[in-house]
């Protein structure tokens, strides 16, 4: 009997060691995959950005081969390359010298949204995005959206499900690339297309192709439960704000205002701000579900 006491006694240690040794083994492996805060660094332009009208087909001759000056260029006329070349003129900056987050509204750090892992906003009235982690600015970039007969819904989406390459359902002779569709029922999503110059999609949010493939690589895609059910919503998505079909395009209005498009933290806390609860609620969801699949 006295045998079998210590016996068990060793037994019953011996459970208790692995118990600890478990949970301490758990602790360091949740520590590990914490990520640490993203920070991005944007080099400001070196003087006070002015912004002016300038004849296109004159200065796109001079100036289409330096790289940095054409993609500040596409951005704030809110065109690609193909509808750059059918303007008759442009606006452009008196300075080149910084990144292209400082000559696009979106703020560069965003408090209301530090607890908000990832994000992408999009601005109807100025026809830019901007994506954010953890409340930093990690890309910006110009957008067309719904034109005035199909406009682009307003409000709080998730991303869904995701192409390299699908058709349209508008018109089947369309090809997009980079496709991440934000609503389901409705078809609407982002992707590549062309950028005219102006809001012209049928309800979708067009993008530059290089912002298009870093976004489809930035968001995540839903989870599903079964054919029928999600389990995990994707990336939240926000669109905001409406535009003026029917008067001159905002963005000419930084020649005589450089601030005239300037959103604010306290503009982007305002839209965000019934949403927070749901965004959040989701994100501890994809968290819990990214955790119970790594066990």
């Amino acid at each position: 009997m006295k045998k079998l006491y210590y016996i068990a006694n060793a037994l019953l240690l011996l459970i208790l060691v692995l118990m600890v040794s478990c949970k301490k083994s758990d602790t360091i492996t949740l520590s590990e995959n914490k990520k640490p805060k993203k920070t991005v660094e944007y080099k400001k332009p070196e003087s006070t950005v002015s912004y002016q009208f300038i004849k296109g087909k004159e200065w796109l001759k001079n100036n289409e081969t330096d790289s940095v000056k054409m993609n500040i260029v596409y951005a704030l006329n809110r065109a690609d390359k193909a509808n750059l070349l059918k303007l008759d003129s442009l606006i452009v900056p008196s300075d080149f010298s910084g990144d292209l987050a400082y000559y696009l509204p979106f703020p560069l750090h965003v408090n209301a949204l530090e607890a908000v892992s990832k994000i992408i906003i999009f601005s109807y009235p100025t026809q830019t995005f901007a994506a954010y982690e953890n409340g930093e600015l990690v890309r910006t970039g110009p957008t067309s959206m719904g034109r005035k007969a199909d406009q682009t819904p307003t409000g709080l989406f998730f991303t869904n499900w995701k192409a390299e390459k699908t058709t349209s359902t508008f018109n089947d002779e369309w090809e997009l690339k980079w496709n991440f569709n934000i609503e389901n029922k409705l078809g609407v999503g982002f992707h590549q297309y062309e950028l005219p110059g102006y809001p012209a999609s049928h309800s979708c949010l067009r993008l530059l192709e290089k912002d298009a493939k870093y976004l489809y690589r930035f968001a995540d895609e839903w989870i599903l439960k079964d054919k029928e059910n999600v389990k995990v919503k994707g990336t939240p998505v926000v669109v905001f704000g409406s535009y003026d079909f029917d008067g001159p395009k905002p963005w000419l209005q930084l020649a005589s205002d450089s601030k005239a498009l300037d959103i604010s933290e306290v503009e982007i806390e305002k839209q965000i701000k019934s949403f927070i609860t749901q965004i959040l609620e989701n994100q501890t969801l994809r968290e819990t579900e990214k955790m119970t699949t790594s066990l």
